[in-house]
């Protein structure tokens, strides 16, 4: 099997991982089987969990969330940013990829592998335009990408989110399928929950990390920080990924057992999407002549989703019974398993496409 880390750019060496790095996939399979047992065996456990929220999020989740950014954010060298914001070869094709490719695909996926399924079509179309802000940071660093390429290329797309996300909404299910004479739907979103979701799921932990990087460094210096604070903090990012994933099967958990079929329907075209995105980005990257590091953080940040607004969004327009939600929700089951794989594939394709050009390994 495949490690998620390496060093220097040689073969893995497993003697330098920890447990947590080493078995990732395994745990993260065991997370989602306890998620899923937990959510059986204590059916009140989905009210209880739920009952408090946070801009549409449970607690739980929103909190894992928090936990799992801030350690990832905290590795960022802010000072650097203005050599990422000036590469027009990252940011225009991240705003192609994520605001124009990426809704399209799934439309077109969603129609073609779901054109009797009207309301999960619907939650899916959703997924595609929510894009990811929370996450994908952890896709990202686990395959060894641009840590502060990440940063700014969520910040961006997360302000176009703001403003980008209604409209687009209205377009694709409302304006394109008429077009196409294919059948419409409405759905309303209000730019203060996606400006609150965007303020709370980035920018709380995006503060933390500036501020941490920003006093340590001055208090200690660089060396200090990145050799001895990093990685006491680094096993954070994954202890959040997993407790995420617990408490996330465990709300959804009844649903997916419930409705197998339905799920596997609706984990078709998501599978589809999430090996479309990032590999068209990937080989984009490649074509572009970027750097393995941003190559990486390119595909990543154009395969991720933000779930937390897709099923907000759902819930509050269609219901929390509704098709269109457990198609929201069924897309992180999807995309937690399915990036997880596509890490390993980036790293693959770093030691097969990049070590042999003398692409270095940070």
């Amino acid at each position: 099997m495949t490690t998620l880390q390496e060093v220097d750019g040689h073969a893995p060496v497993v003697a330098r991982m920890s447990v947590l790095n080493r078995f990732l996939p395994v745990w993260i399979g065991i997370a989602m089987l306890a998620g899923i047992g937990l959510g059986r065996l204590v059916p009140s456990l989905n009210r209880t969990l739920d009952h408090v929220q946070v801009a549409g999020t449970s607690l739980p989740i929103a909190l894992g969330l928090l936990v799992m950014m801030y350690p990832v954010l905290a590795k960022v060298r802010y000072g650097e940013i203005n050599r990422v914001t000036g590469d027009r070869r990252l940011i225009v094709p991240s705003l192609v990829l994520n605001w124009v490719i990426g809704p399209a695909v799934m439309f077109t996926l969603a129609w073609l592998l779901l054109p009797d399924l009207p309301a999960y079509r619907t939650g899916l179309i959703l997924v595609g335009l929510a894009r990811c802000i929370a996450m994908v940071l952890i896709w990202n660093d686990l395959a060894r990408g641009d840590a502060t390429a990440a940063a700014v290329l969520v910040a961006v797309n997360s302000l176009f989110q703001i403003v980008a996300f209604a409209g687009l909404g209205y377009f694709y299910l409302k304006i394109f399928p008429a077009w196409l004479g294919l059948s419409t739907t409405t759905v309303q979103v209000s730019v203060w929950s996606i400006a609150r979701s965007v303020l709370i799921f980035l920018g709380i932990p995006l503060a933390a990390g500036y501020l941490t990087r920003t006093l340590g460094e001055k208090a200690r210096g660089r060396v200090w920080y990145e050799s001895r604070f990093l990685p006491r903090i680094g096993p954070f990012a994954l202890y959040g990924l997993l407790f995420t994933i617990v408490i996330l099967f465990a709300l959804q958990g009844n649903a997916i057992t419930r409705h197998p079929f339905d799920v596997a329907r609706i984990a078709l075209p998501l599978l589809c999407y999430f090996a479309i995105m990032w590999s068209v980005s990937f080989g984009l990257g490649r074509a572009l002549h970027l750097s393995y590091p941003r190559t990486a953080t390119l595909a990543f940040t154009a395969a991720g989703n933000n779930f937390e607004l897709a099923i907000a969004v759902a819930i509050g327009t269609f219901g929390v019974t509704s098709g269109q939600a457990l198609a929201g929700v069924v897309g992180p089951l999807i995309e937690v398993p399915a990036l997880v794989a596509l890490v390993y594939v980036s790293l693959w394709a770093r030691r097969r496409f990049y070590q042999t050009e003398g692409e270095s390994s940070t």
